[in-house]
């Protein structure tokens, strides 16, 4: 545990709950608004967190030899997140789109006439 400093141990620790806490939040907005595009966002972020659990597992052990296969899953796990990322933020741009498609615009009311 002695590979990283107090401070950098706590950014680590507190991106890792931010994450998780951001994960929720996502997933609870998705049901309230019924969208399941959010709820497929906050899915899309597992593999990033997986990504960053990889770090602090590997930085806690002092970063030895015999765990460097946590560097390539890190790597590989962040490649991963950034698909599903882009993808979930595709489908929310999608979703919104259409659904505002479908709609009225503001631009198309007209003042009622005196």
């Amino acid at each position: 545990m002695h590979a990283l400093s107090i401070p950098t141990w706590i950014i680590h620790i507190s991106s890792v709950i931010e994450w998780i806490v951001a994960i929720w939040l996502i997933w609870t907005y998705g049901e309230v608004s019924r969208n399941r595009a959010w709820r497929a966002l906050s899915l899309a972020m597992l593999p990033a967190l997986v990504s960053a659990m990889c770090a602090c597992t590997w930085h806690y052990f002092d970063n030895p030899e015999s765990l460097e296969w946590l560097v390539n899953l890190q790597a590989g796990m962040t490649l991963v997140g950034n698909f599903t990322l882009w993808a979930a933020a595709w489908w929310i741009w999608r979703t919104k789109t259409t659904t505002t498609d479908s709609k009225p615009s503001i631009s198309t009311y007209s003042e009622p006439q005196q």
